[in-house]
C-alpha cells in the first residue's frame, strides 16, 4: 500500500484544526510535542472528535 495521501490537502487542514483546538484548550502544541502529557494530547484528540461529530450532526 501506497504512503501517498488520497486528498493532500486533507493532512495540511487536519494539522491546521488540531493547532486551533489546541490553542483554545491552552495546550501547547509545536513540531516537537515530547513534554506534554498524555492527558494534555489526549483531551487535544478527542475534542477534535467532538467537533468533528458535532458538524456532522449539523451536515444531516
Amino acid at each position: 500500500m501506497s504512503n501517498q495521501s488520497l486528498v493532500p490537502k486533507s493532512k495540511q487542514e487536519l494539522a491546521k484544526f488540531k493547532n486551533e483546538v489546541a490553542s483554545a484548550m491552552n495546550v501547547p502544541f509545536s513540531d516537537y510535542n515530547g513534554n506534554l502529557t498524555s492527558k494534555q494530547c489526549g483531551s487535544v484528540g478527542g475534542e477534535m472528535v467532538i467537533r468533528i461529530v458535532e458538524q456532522h450532526e449539523k451536515g444531516l
